[in-house]
């Protein structure tokens, strides 16, 4: 029998070589099956057709039901989800398995140097949009269920969505309805990072968000900019005068009430941000404190979107109303409404030259902290040791992902393990996304031991 150093849950030695190299044997299908799933444009925002998000929703039933799976497509008036359940041993735990298909949309196609829905190898990297954000969560999934042969240690569950990439609108009524089929004791998310190549991680806290729409009016209509500028504001120079106050100088939001705290101290430089942001020579990083903390427990505000004349068709007029989107993040234990609501005074506070400003919500997400101990955390620590041969670091996220909370607030008994297929080099959501093929592997066999870890620890001595 052998034990990892920071967990006392046995499994032969044996099993682990067995999983291994059956791992490595799988893979090459693996692979196969997910550049399959990913040539599905299922991209969920609704100016996209549809009836890819149901076609790739078949695609994830069908690779379920192969590995024995009782599969059910679900919906509840939104896009279809797929839940697969495999009984193990009696007496066993029971782990829930989530992923979403639904990707994305592409982008400009002069911006990606390969076909966007067709996977692509370059120097051991897969491209293509949905590659790794989230198929590859699907896949590793799959490929876990897969290394045990249909005869699972644990009770899997695997939730796949279909409409993270839109906020999961219908996730709050699919969690009401099939709450006792997805209850379990431990819940692998596999929608994050790792902390780089070769060095894997578990996400322990997660921004929450605040999007709003704010718009800027000056005019009741348009006039000529030349007759009536210089005593008559615009909308567009009310609105920037207005977004301008949202940082002081140094780049901090300067939203007053906002939650901030230091997060963990891990080694990461300005180089290392360059390198990852492909931040623009010569431009400096914003605000103060660590970069993780600006990244991880400090607030931050974009803006995202401008409603504007374009340059090209712009007319001399003193543009009536200024429109823009802002996404803000928040701390992971920040009350979004509360957060909401100090972001709205703030707007209100500094409407400039008496110009109105209205405020509407786009969305809101909680954040996410877990209690990274127990036994159930050091199965996944010693299960990723297993997998990569050194120590998983715990990370937090800047990004928000307002479904983890939503399963941590449903199943509050359950361990919550954040995990992913991406490295800094993804980029996920962007042109040229793309998947490591060694670390994809390495996922795949993390969680095909993590499942023989809990049952190991369940299975009479």
């Amino acid at each position: 029998m052998t034990t990892s150093s920071n967990d006392d849950r046995p499994v032969h030695a044996d099993r682990l070589k067995e999983l291994r190299s059956g791992v490595a044997r799988l893979m090459p299908g693996v692979r196969s099956d997910l550049e399959t799933l990913t040539r599905i444009p299922s991209v969920s925002l609704e100016s996209f057709d549809q009836q890819h998000v149901d076609d790739s929703a078949m695609a994830v039933a069908d690779l379920l039901r192969a590995e024995g799976m009782d599969v059910s497509v679900v919906s509840e008036g939104g896009r279809p989800a797929v839940i697969g359940q495999l009984a193990g041993p009696v007496g066993a735990p029971t782990v829930l398995l989530y992923a979403h298909h639904d990707v994305q949309p592409p982008g400009d196609e002069a911006d990606w140097e390969t076909p966007i829905f067709e996977p692509t190898e370059r120097d051991g990297r897969l491209y293509g949009r949905g590659v790794a954000d989230d198929k590859a969560g699907v896949m590793a999934h799959v490929a876990a269920i897969r290394a045990h042969g249909g005869t699972p240690p644990v009770n899997v569950t695997v939730f796949v969505e279909g409409e993270e990439e839109v906020a999961s609108p219908s996730l709050p009524a699919l969690l009401d309805k099939y709450e006792e089929t997805l209850r379990a004791d431990a819940i692998v998310l596999a929608d994050s990072h790792n902390w780089k190549v070769g060095t894997p991680a578990l996400t322990t806290t997660l921004r929450g968000l605040v999007r709003v729409v704010i718009e800027v009016q000056a005019l009741d209509h348009g006039v000529h900019s030349g007759m009536y500028g210089g005593a008559v504001p615009d909308g567009l120079t009310a609105l920037c005068r207005l977004v301008a106050t949202l940082h002081d100088e140094a780049g901090d939001v300067a939203v007053a009430g906002l939650v901030t705290s230091e997060a963990a101290e891990l080694d990461y430089t300005q180089a290392d941000l360059r390198a990852d942001s492909g931040l623009s020579e010569g431009v400096h990083p914003i605000g103060t404190g660590s970069l993780l903390s600006r990244m991880w427990t400090k607030p931050s505000m974009t803006v995202i979107g401008i409603d504007a004349p374009s340059v090209a068709t712009a007319a001399n007029l003193l543009t009536p109303v200024g429109r823009a989107k802002l996404s803000m993040r928040i701390h992971p234990a920040q009350d979004p409404q509360a957060a909401l609501d100090a972001l709205r005074q703030h707007l209100m506070d500094h409407a400039p030259w008496g110009c109105q400003v209205r405020v509407e919500l786009d969305d809101l997400g909680e954040g996410f902290s877990a209690d990274a101990q127990g036994a159930i955390y050091a199965s996944a620590r010693a299960a990723i040791n297993d997998a990569w041969g050194t120590e998983p670091v715990d990370i937090g996220v800047g990004g928000s992902i307002p479904f983890v909370a939503s399963f941590a607030e449903r199943f509050p008994e359950a361990a919550i393990l954040v995990t992913g297929v991406e490295d800094p080099d993804t980029r996920a959501h962007a042109p040229n996304e793309s998947l490591h093929l060694g670390e994809f592997e390495r996922v795949c066999l993390a969680e095909a031991i993590l499942l023989q870890r809990l049952g190991a620890a369940s299975a009479p001595q």
